[in-house]
């Protein structure tokens, strides 16, 4: 909860938040549950039903960014990693775009949003209300604040607490290959 908490002070004190409305998290801790009812499936997971998707050992560059619709960073660089993505050959390098939006709101921001955006990466939802659980399991630095992004291939893994420019992000995945 106390990640939660900060995370939410944090994006305040950014201006990350466009809707100041307090969600409620959803008990729902089910592995994955696909939502049917919608133009797409929306992959929901809890932690254990995420993290062998954050945690591949073949032979690509893998590139996971935590973000939410309510984050103004986040948004921003959504376009960078949907341009990395396309600038590779899949077997290359794989985009997962990990949605922390608040479940009650993934019917009316978070599926209209990737609509809207047509996001290309693969978009998964996580909804585990544990967050001092799977946070630290993720990166023992992360705070718990957005946007956060692991890049990793087979030998390397680098965990940033930051948004970047489509530059830096370029960059950084550079060094993976």
């Amino acid at each position: 909860m106390k990640y939660l908490l900060t995370m939410l002070l944090i994006c305040s004190l950014l201006n990350c938040a466009n809707d100041t409305k307090q969600e409620t998290i959803s008990q729902n801790t089910s592995q994955e549950v696909i939502q049917e009812d919608s133009k797409f499936n929306l992959a929901i997971y809890d932690y254990d039903g995420l993290e062998p998707l954050i945690n591949k050992n073949d032979n690509r560059v893998h590139v996971v960014n935590f973000w939410a619709t309510w984050c103004k960073p986040c948004v921003k660089e959504l376009p960078y990693f949907e341009e990395v993505r396309a600038a590779y050959p899949e077997e290359e390098l794989e985009v997962l775009l990990v949605s922390l939006d608040f479940p009650t709101q993934y019917e009316s921001k978070l599926k209209p949003f990737i609509a809207d955006f047509n996001l290309k990466s693969e978009v998964v939802a996580l909804d585990d209300p544990d967050m001092n659980s799977w946070i630290p399991k993720i990166s023992e630095k992360w705070s718990g604040s957005i946007p956060a992004t692991i890049i990793y291939n087979k030998d390397k893994r680098v965990f940033y607490e930051r948004s970047f420019s489509k530059e830096e992000l370029k960059e950084e995945i550079q060094n993976f290959f």
